[in-house]
């Protein structure tokens, strides 16, 4: 399997002595679609930023498509715009990434940064909006979106630019459980036609569900596990080390009772209960 991203011996400080990733080796393959499990605060947000090329390592190397992936190579005119059309990122508050006057322009920007003809941009558009069901949504401003709306048009934002490689921070915030399903069939989709897609997580079921393979990260930001959901899932005491899930106390009848509890959605337990959008 071709790599699309290798990442060896990454260390990153947001400054001095607040380390969020510690000696990182990871290689994304083409195709694959990865979780990367952890705490808050574990690192997971800045693996991903770290793989769009929004911030870099402070020692390790990581290469993008077979080539090296710096601020210097970033700089390069011709490699920024290779990059920016293969990968494309969604935050983890949709807020961040939303500065249009409407949703169309939110769907058109990305595409017209790219050069393409008015026509084409506005077929993308058009497309992607129709599939997602947000064409109502064309003339409204940011601040007169739902949530779940808000998700919605920040991730046909990117789908506008045909990305290769969908990175996806927390996607399940903000989504109610009808939108979580919908959710996971556009990964399905996005999966059947060869897309690369990352996602960041504490949502076990949501990572069961939508990956081929888990990677989760300790509190101390090292890779504590990579395997297939089944095997990393099978890990109780690992995801309870990690908090991932934690152990509950009960008592009846003068005996105590403990039970493990996980960080899950329940999208598909209670069905399509009602949308915010």
């Amino acid at each position: 399997m071709n790599a699309d991203f290798v990442l060896s011996g990454v260390r990153h400080e947001y400054r001095k002595g607040a380390e969020a990733l510690s000696g990182i080796d990871l290689t994304i393959g083409c195709g694959e679609q990865v979780a990367v499990l952890g705490a808050n605060g574990s690192g997971k947000s800045t693996l991903l930023k770290m793989l769009d090329g929004l911030v870099f390592p402070t020692a390790g190397t990581v290469t993008a498509f077979g080539q090296p992936l710096t601020e210097d190579s970033l700089e390069h005119a011709d490699f920024r715009r290779e990059f920016r059309s293969r990968v494309g990122f969604v935050f983890q508050d949709a807020d961040v990434q939303m500065f249009c006057s409407n949703a169309f322009e939110e769907l058109a920007f990305g595409p017209l940064q790219l050069g393409l003809p008015e026509e084409e941009v506005r077929e993308r558009v058009e497309e992607v909006a129709r599939n997602l069901r947000i064409e109502r949504l064309f003339d409204r401003p940011p601040y007169a979106l739902s949530g779940g709306e808000k998700k919605r048009v920040a991730i046909g934002s990117v789908l506008t630019m045909r990305p290769h490689v969908l990175l996806l921070d927390e996607p399940t915030n903000a989504l109610d459980p009808r939108s979580q399903v919908w959710l996971l069939d556009l990964l399905g989709e996005l999966k059947a036609a060869g897309h690369t897609v990352v996602i960041a997580t504490h949502d076990l079921s949501i990572a069961e569900e939508m990956a081929d393979r888990l990677v989760v990260l300790s509190e101390e930001h090292v890779v504590v596990a990579d395997g297939s959901p089944a095997a990393v899932l099978a890990q109780r005491e690992l995801l309870l080390q990690v908090n991932l899930i934690h152990e509950h106390a009960h008592r009846h009848g003068g005996v105590t009772h403990v039970h493990e509890h996980g960080h899950h959605s329940h999208a598909h337990e209670h069905g399509a209960s009602e949308s915010d959008d």
